[in-house]
């Protein structure tokens, strides 16, 4: 790797902290404790099939992102809810150990942490979702006060709880906080979040289903100049990742590497991605570092299983082979 990218991953997320933050990053979002079940292939529809391992796990779009940014060197809080039971304990733990501040995160009484079942399929790595969240987790805004979000240097989001991360997400961009959020699907009232968003980084299918847009190109242009945002970008799981910046499209297309497991993937890519912003790195090393995370957390089981740090990222990055889109490759920079 080349020296030009060791200076662009040092510490240099200071230029973002005149004010002298508490915290490099923030994130309000969901936490969810997982059962992955690992079986040999995925069976057809109504079919049988017997599972190799079973193991307890904790994850979560937002928490396992705060994680990536802890192990990456970055001062870390996390807000959010958790159940009292014994996988909420598991999850609280977890984040402990990593040294994320928790003192925002509201343990709820006689509630079930949010939970998934994860079938992971041994012969691809590919996994199958069923999750459950309790009404009793949900964050309400009046629980969002100023203190929380201006005490740092960075906002990064998930969609859920839309009207609470839309006051986070308000009182943030009038401090002038960056923000970035991780988004899925549709919610009612994501509206009113985008108005506040720097950085944009969805799935491949939340561009098109917003803008009704089947051109990814233009669905991601559209929002962009709608709302405003400095980036708008979307992540192409197996593909690699696509962003608008300052007029242009960049590409960044994804690393090969052995997949045990795509749990956390995502989640991964969005701490990276926060991790890289805040070091000042351009678009195409901030896409690149963030597949090369992502795509090493795949060498792993679960959603925290295989992150890294800086250097595992710069090796992969100078020796993997890279899988692009034709499209994407040949319509970008």
């Amino acid at each position: 790797m080349t020296q030009e990218f060791l200076e662009k991953t040092e510490p240099r997320h200071a230029t973002f902290k005149k004010f002298m933050a508490q915290f490099d990053i923030t994130g309000i979002g969901l936490n969810a404790t997982d059962t992955l079940l690992i079986v040999p292939k995925f069976p057809a529809y109504a079919g049988k099939e017997p599972f190799t391992d079973e193991i307890l796990s904790p994850g979560g779009q937002v928490a396992s992102a705060m994680v990536a940014c802890a192990k990456l060197g970055l001062r870390v809080k996390y807000i959010g809810t958790c159940g009292d039971d014994e996988r909420g304990r598991i999850q609280m733990d977890s984040l402990s150990r990593t040294g994320i501040n928790l003192d925002d995160v509201q343990v709820r009484k006689g509630c079930a942490n949010q939970s998934a079942y994860i079938i992971i399929d041994h012969s691809t790595g590919e996994r199958t979702v069923f999750w459950r969240r309790e009404e009793s987790l949900r964050m309400d805004p009046s629980e969002i006060k100023p203190e929380m979000i201006t005490c740092s240097a960075m906002l990064h989001i998930d969609a859920h709880d839309t009207p609470a991360v839309a006051k986070a997400a308000k009182i943030a961009h009038q401090h002038g906080i960056p923000v970035t959020v991780d988004v899925d699907t549709i919610y009612h009232g994501f509206d009113k979040v985008l108005p506040n968003v720097d950085y944009l980084v969805a799935s491949s299918e939340f561009p098109v289903g917003w803008t009704n847009e089947r051109d990814p190109f233009k669905a991601l242009e559209m929002i962009q100049e709608e709302y405003g945002m400095r980036c708008a970008a979307m992540t192409l799981g197996a593909h690699g990742s696509l962003a608008r910046i300052d007029g242009k499209f960049v590409y960044s297309p994804a690393f090969v590497v052995n997949c045990m497991d795509t749990t956390g993937a995502g989640d991964v890519f969005h701490g990276a991605f926060c991790y890289a912003v805040l070091q000042g790195m351009e678009m195409r090393d901030t896409l690149d570092f963030s597949n090369a995370m992502a795509a090493l957390n795949c060498t792993a089981i679960g959603a925290r299983g295989g992150i890294k740090g800086v250097a595992e990222a710069q090796a992969l990055m100078a020796k993997a082979e890279r899988r692009s889109h034709s499209d994407f490759q040949l319509r970008a920079l």
